[in-house]
């Protein structure tokens, strides 16, 4: 998307950066015994292989969703290695015209495992010739145009597609129900995190004691992408700085430069929170209005900022816009003021 090149400017952003894709393929483990959290999901996923497996039929087709930077890639690389089948590749931008899809469907094999990530952004018509192909294996062609025109299927092998999608709200409902197995993945807990890093430090020979580790953890904003770049900045803090070993205050010291705080909000974050609670008492205010406030465009507020500050109980969405909770004047080190809201009161709410 358009602000995806804003992104990329974060060090907490939980997209895959340019620089990062040889480094996030050597970190990717390859079987569930370094697959850390998303205990659910992968419960679910072994049993639907396992049981794909004594049968002997293809796997049902799976669709991931969630936040970004959790893991879906390395779930589909683990599937296509369980099930001893080809991974092939691909997402829904790259895919522009039908014909496109057409030509990778078929030039599939049997078992082949398809993954298309940001499967939301397909356009129409590219879904359109995908409907077929998950629930009947076959390909409609449209030959000739006007009253000549006829209608050719092709059979294609038995595949398995697997879907990832950030926002499962913008799938169609069409496109959705043809996945046998949806599945959602959850951000992880700061133990979890801490053996993901643990693990990639051992991968990449980084000397890290285990405070450091967990310190590294509790700032990821609970994204295995964000940790494991949050590790490379600290064993560049640790090799210049200090002796090469990262310990929790050499943690500290190097995402401090970064103004990365405890809780691993970043200046963005705070910027937000501060012009909401300074320009406009706490709120409620209009998300439009946030956006005009920080100079920010609202779908970058809305889509890179709000979920932590949510998943933290720090921002709450009523229906008369924005409002900062307790919890966040107190992360701040500000005054809570009289009649602040309390982020128990926006557990529930829904709106978008």
């Amino acid at each position: 998307m358009w602000y995806n090149l804003y992104m990329n400017e974060r060090t907490v952003a939980p997209n895959l950066q340019t620089m990062e894709q040889k480094l996030d393929q050597s970190l990717r483990p390859k079987d569930w015994d370094g697959f850390f959290g998303q205990t659910m999901v992968k419960k679910n996923v072994h049993i639907l292989i396992e049981a794909a497996q004594k049968r002997g039929e293809t796997l049902d087709h799976i669709l991931l969703y969630g936040p970004p930077g959790l893991g879906k890639t390395t779930l589909a690389n683990i599937i296509a290695c369980k099930m001893n089948t080809n991974l092939k590749i691909t997402s829904g931008p790259s895919i522009e015209r039908a014909g496109d899809l057409a030509a990778i469907l078929t030039n599939l094999r049997a078992g082949d495992l398809l993954f298309i990530d940001e499967i939301h952004r397909l356009g129409r018509a590219v879904e359109e010739v995908l409907y077929p192909a998950l629930e009947d294996y076959a390909l409609d062609i449209v030959i000739g145009k006007g009253p000549s025109a006829r209608n050719i299927r092709l059979k294609l092998p038995r595949f398995t597609a697997l879907g990832a999608t950030t926002r499962l709200d913008l799938l169609a409902s069409p496109l959705r129900d043809r996945f046998g197995a949806v599945f959602r993945l959850e951000f992880y807990s700061a133990i979890e995190l801490q053996q993901i890093v643990t693990r990639s430090a051992n991968i990449l020979k980084i000397p890290l004691e285990p405070d450091g580790a967990m310190e590294i953890a509790v700032r990821s904003r609970g994204t295995a992408r964000i940790a494991n770049r949050l590790l490379k900045r600290a064993r560049d803090f640790a090799q210049v700085r200090a002796n090469g070993i990262i310990t929790k205050a050499v943690t500290e010291e190097a995402l401090a430069l970064l103004n990365i705080d405890s809780l691993g909000l970043d200046d963005l974050d705070r910027q937000v929170l501060f012009s909401i609670i300074h320009k406009f008492g706490g709120g409620p205010v209009g998300l439009e209005t946030v956006a005009a406030s920080v100079n920010e465009e609202s779908n970058t507020i809305m889509d890179v900022v709000e979920p932590y500050l949510l998943q933290l109980g720090f921002l709450g969405r009523t229906p008369r816009g924005r409002v900062v909770t307790s919890h966040a004047y107190r992360h701040l080190g500000l005054t809570v003021p009289d009649g602040a809201q309390q982020p128990a009161l926006f557990e529930a709410d829904k709106e978008s």
